[in-house]
């Protein structure tokens, strides 16, 4: 997770990197470990399919500088009429060891036809739980945020590492 002002940096360096015609306005950069997401708005006048074509040079170029910089894949969306697409982006594995009666929520929303398969079924409860608790998310975000803030105010670590003089004796020399 990055700070508020990490987000901020990230966010100015796409604006300067991307071309003044590709987005009408940059809406979002979000990040996590693996990807970096970049949302902008465009012209209600162009499709999603036109917008790609018309950028697809200019987006790789800023993408691969990126990817370097910052190690993560860069993945592109659109919003029009505050419809968002995003596209480019990353579906990551990620493993969860589940008890049975986990296991049996997951099985009843395929046997139900909510998803094709154990994985969907658990992408389908990750967004609902998302959709249905943005605030909370929002709050538990920024307190993570707030430890990071305290963590790096913290002691020196090569001065905590450092052993004491009193407990650095060994046993039985007192």
């Amino acid at each position: 997770m990055i700070t508020a002002e990490q987000r901020e940096q990230l966010r100015g360096w796409f604006a300067e990197r991307l071309p003044i015609d590709v987005y009408e306005e940059l809406v979002e950069v979000v990040v996590d470990r693996e990807e970096i997401t970049v949302v902008g708005r465009v012209p209600a006048t162009e499709s999603v399919r036109a917008f790609r074509e018309r950028t697809r040079e200019q987006r790789i170029e800023v993408a691969r500088e990126a990817e370097e910089l910052y190690q993560r894949k860069v993945a592109w969306g659109v919003e029009v009429e505050g419809e968002r697409t995003l596209f480019t982006h990353l579906a990551v594995p990620v493993m969860t060891r589940l008890r049975q009666s986990e296991r049996a929520v997951l099985d009843t929303l395929v046997a139900g036809g909510v998803a094709r398969s154990r994985a969907d079924a658990l992408a389908w409860c990750v967004r609902l739980v998302g959709k249905n608790t943005d605030a909370w998310l929002a709050d538990l975000r920024g307190s993570l945020e707030k430890v990071q803030q305290v963590r790096a105010q913290g002691p020196d670590q090569e001065e905590s590492t450092k052993p004491d003089s009193a407990d650095s004796r060994k046993s039985g020399d007192e």
